[in-house]
């Protein structure tokens, strides 16, 4: 129990820490949305190189003799789901900041309330992967809260939807590439989202931020929201089971949710109160099983 307890906590902060994103976020949200995101990725992409070389180099290697050993063929498709999920990783990040900064912190909160059942539905229909009748009504459930909420505002569940199938897809992804470390994955996709961005960020010739507000602020996204709960999600992974770590993701948005209402005063409807019931319904009976096993461990 007390082994486990440190992982367990590694997996709960990680969820925590990413609850509070719209707060820096928010505090830079003059600046246009591609601005934060090709910044972000820049930062991320240097502070992420130098922890990997000093903490990871048994990782780095591991992973490089991996590759080398591997048939060609397994090694371009390699290659290519994994610029294929850089593309995705850069999707879900901009649609992310965009919605935080200039549609609702509650509609990225929504994205990933929904976006495990929408990776389950994805990896149902591209990776065939079996899907038990409780998550099929679970996911159903799910679909009916977006359709309530959709009444509502259309516009704000368009962009919901938008966030949790771009991380949705990149999961599903993930899940296909095997045997090579998380953390080395994620700073090589960085690399290339860097690459794929460069053009743009010069075509557009945005003049480089020199305010001290939005360097500090892009700091702490890329370290203490990027780099560090990934990391501590990956150590969590060592101790504990996918699924739990997957469980306490929940709390992201939990708390993401109560910032919007009670930090920025974002209104909340009536309609917005049902669908959020409903697809808390969802989430529990998708996870029944699971948390059968987790509140059995912990028990």
């Amino acid at each position: 129990m007390q082994g486990r307890l440190k992982y367990f906590s590694a997996a709960f902060f990680a969820a925590v820490l990413w609850g509070f994103m719209a707060i820096p976020l928010r505090a830079i949200r003059e600046w246009p949305a591609e601005d934060i995101l090709y910044y972000r990725i820049f930062t991320s992409t240097a502070l992420i190189w130098p922890f990997i070389l000093v903490f990871r180099r048994k990782q780095l290697s591991a992973s490089s003799r991996y590759l080398q050993g591997v048939p060609q063929a397994l090694r371009w498709r390699l290659i290519t789901l994994t610029i294929i999920a850089s593309l995705l990783i850069t999707g879900n990040w901009f649609t992310f900041i965009y919605a935080v900064n200039h549609v609702s912190i509650q509609s990225a909160a929504f994205a990933y309330l929904v976006c495990p059942l929408l990776t389950t539905l994805a990896a149902f229909l591209i990776l065939k992967e079996r899907l038990t009748a409780l998550k099929k009504i679970a996911i159903g459930i799910a679909l009916a809260s977006v359709v309530l909420l959709a009444r509502g505002s259309l516009h704000d569940v368009a962009w919901s939807i938008g966030i949790a199938s771009f991380y949705a897809l990149y999961l599903v992804v993930q899940r296909v590439i095997q045997h090579v470390d998380r953390l080395v994955v994620l700073a090589v996709q960085l690399t290339l989202c860097s690459l794929f961005i460069l053009p743009m960020l010069l075509w557009q010739f945005h003049p480089v931020p020199t305010g001290a507000v939005f360097w500090v602020n892009i700091t702490v996204i890329a370290v203490v929201f990027t780099i560090i709960p990934l990391y501590m999600s990956l150590y969590a992974l060592n101790g504990i089971s996918s699924t739990t770590v997957g469980i306490l993701i929940y709390i992201n948005p939990i708390i993401a949710f109560a910032i919007a209402v009670a930090y920025f005063h974002e209104p909340v409807y009536t309609y917005q109160l049902l669908a959020y019931l409903v697809l808390f319904l969802a989430v529990f009976l998708f996870n029944w099983s699971a948390l059968r096993k987790v509140f059995h461990k912990f028990a």
